[in-house]
């Protein structure tokens, strides 16, 4: 199973497309036990061009070209809960802060899965059709952070895909 984090020294950000806040799937897939509450989000009201100082051979490079919205949502999921298959037309940055959570990649041919515990990142990469699933008997809980433009729609429900049996 592929891992979606950043093994690159250098990172740039571009982002392109995507909009406003966490919104639940609508009815081709729906979730179950599945909910966002937004945190935090704010408007930068412009382009952000961020450059943080290179430490050895880690740097970071945060560009976009549109006025940037960020946000922090706290997504709860209850045992045997999951979101509905979805996508969002951005990378969104996750962090598990409760229990464990499965991501289902419904773009990898055998519609693999990965194990998230409590401390672990991960990436949903943009464009992706996935699923997010508790198979445990206690809530989960993750953060997750998202940079998108203003004015797009931020989430995509989707059927779920024939390879996938989960």
């Amino acid at each position: 199973m592929k891992h979606f984090t950043c093994m690159r020294a250098s990172v740039t950000v571009a982002i392109v497309g995507a909009a406003t806040l966490i919104v639940m799937p609508a009815s081709a897939t729906p979730g179950s036990g599945f909910v966002a509450a937004p945190v935090a989000s704010g408007d930068f009201g412009t382009e952000l061009d961020v450059k943080a100082d290179k430490i050895e051979h880690w740097d970071l490079v945060l560009k976009t070209k549109e006025e940037t919205l960020t946000g922090i949502n706290r997504v709860t999921v209850q045992p045997g809960g999951y979101s509905g298959w979805h996508s969002h037309p951005i990378p969104i940055f996750l962090t598990v802060t409760v229990g464990e959570v499965q991501w289902f990649d419904g773009g990898d041919p055998i519609c693999g899965w990965k194990t998230y515990h409590v401390g672990e990142s991960f990436i949903e990469p943009a464009n992706r059709i996935h699923n997010v699933r508790n198979a445990t008997g206690s809530p989960a809980e993750f953060y997750a952070v998202r940079f998108n433009p203003a004015g797009i729609t931020f989430f995509a429900d989707a059927p779920k895909p024939t390879n996938c049996s989960s």
